[in-house]
């Protein structure tokens, strides 16, 4: 069975960090594309970042770019986003999703499976 659970969400104070955990289950994370998203309270889903299987080539939204890091740990099967100098903008609820069993790429309209997600507030 296919799953995704993520975690390390919570209360920041802006200019904090937080680490983002997605552990995979049911398949193994490193042949396939990983993308976290977030989805703040009455907006739309957004992408964030993601890494590719084959070049673990690695995609940024412009809002976040030079501040998080995604990063794959194939051993644990987990995905990280490192989240540093978080603004109050960043809150929002983060997700991740895979493109099992597709081709290890970061196409949105491949990301079969998604986690519940975990909730990050950035606020002082």
């Amino acid at each position: 069975q296919v799953q995704l659970v993520e975690s390390g969400g919570g209360l920041v104070q802006p200019g904090g960090s937080l680490r983002l955990s997605c552990a995979a289950s049911g398949f193994t994370l490193d042949y396939y594309g990983i993308g976290w998203f977030r989805q703040a309270p009455g907006k739309e889903r957004e992408g964030v970042s993601c890494i590719t299987s084959r070049d673990s080539s690695t995609y940024y939204a412009d809002s976040v770019k030079g501040r998080f890091t995604i990063s794959r740990d194939n051993a644990k099967n987990t995905v990280y986003l490192q989240m540093n100098s978080l603004k109050p903008e960043d809150t929002a609820v983060y997700y991740c999703a895979t493109d099992y069993p597709h081709g290890g790429n970061c196409y949105l309209r491949d990301m079969d499976y998604w986690g519940k997600g975990t909730l990050v507030t950035v606020s002082s």
